[in-house]
């Protein structure tokens, strides 16, 4: 199912006969990141983006490897370049508004962005995502809640269902009896997905954070630990990595804050891992922020950047 080797392979046939395809040196770098080598993939992704440097898929895809390598300067402006190229296209501006977060703390470009989005438009339900994250971030819990419960009820991320956000919002402002209830609606809809995907690491994930919203604590670790199994950085050094937080998130909720924190260490000085920005503003860490350690490590870190 991942055998990288097989894909490169058949991409080196296809470059000898399209020697100048922005399209293969892209696959060729997504294929790359992948494996871990991300100085060859930023490497063939800038060659995509010089044989096609207006094509704003590409500068985003290459900004993403910047992005991963925490090398925010430079995904920054490509991300600029992709947002020129693609003046009306949400996917660059939301990564650019992301970026600000992950690299600053800085929420002034997401509320920006936002401002700018027509009525009517969500693809994906991405923009409503998004004015959610960032009321969270801004611990405005109240209007989170409330624009979760004016949105259509098809609208979720990540596959996430919306009751679990719903239970998340209770659990920040400390209402666990409304938590509770809104995580238990959240089980069974959980559950459906990983009985229609049980290959699907996300959705592993998603029913731990549930479990562990419920307190359900070895359910919950045996759910996260199994997404890591599923996608393990050593087999996905681009989504890998996301499957490591999450399982120090679901340790930070069950109590487990020495393993949290463990992967957190590691996490921040791994590409596509966590930054400190994001660990200071985003609730779903707060129940490690009363320990000292924790502190320590975004001490520690920011004093690395």
């Amino acid at each position: 199912e991942r055998d990288y080797q097989a894909a490169l392979h058949e991409f080196a046939i296809a470059k000898l006969s399209l020697p100048n395809s922005a399209e293969v040196y892209m696959a060729i770098g997504a294929i790359e990141r992948r494996q871990g080598k991300w100085k060859e993939s930023t490497a063939n992704m800038e060659r995509a983006a010089s044989v096609s440097p207006k094509d704003a898929w590409i500068l985003q895809n290459l900004a993403d490897n910047y992005y991963a390598t925490k090398n925010f300067e430079a995904a920054d402006k490509i991300l600029d370049r992709a947002i020129e190229a693609a003046p009306k296209s949400f996917g660059a501006r939301a990564e650019k508004a992301r970026l600000a977060v992950d690299w600053k703390g800085d929420l002034s470009v997401m509320e920006k962005e936002l401002t700018q989005v027509p009525p009517g438009v969500d693809p994906d339900g991405l923009v409503t995502f998004a004015r959610m994250q960032l009321l969270l971030f801004q611990r405005k819990f109240p209007d989170a809640l409330a624009l979760l419960n004016q949105s259509p009820q098809d609208v979720f991320h990540d596959d996430k269902p919306r009751e679990f956000f719903e239970g998340a919002i209770h659990t920040f402002s400390k209402d666990k009896e409304k938590a509770l209830a809104a995580f238990k609606r959240a089980r069974p809809v959980a559950e459906k997905a990983l009985r229609e995907g049980p290959s699907d690491a996300s959705r592993h994930v998603i029913l731990g954070m549930i479990l562990a919203g419920l307190g359900e604590k070895d359910g919950a670790i045996a759910e996260g630990r199994r997404a890591v199994e599923l996608l393990p950085e050593s087999q996905d050094a681009l989504d890998g990595p996301k499957m490591t937080v999450e399982l120090a998130q679901i340790y930070a909720w069950t109590g487990e804050t020495d393993q949290a924190l463990q992967l957190i260490d590691r996490s921040l000085s791994t590409p596509n891992g966590v930054t400190v920005p994001f660990l200071a503003l985003d609730p779903m860490w707060d129940p490690l922020r009363d320990d000292p350690r924790f502190q320590a490590l975004i001490d520690r870190y920011t004093t690395k950047v």
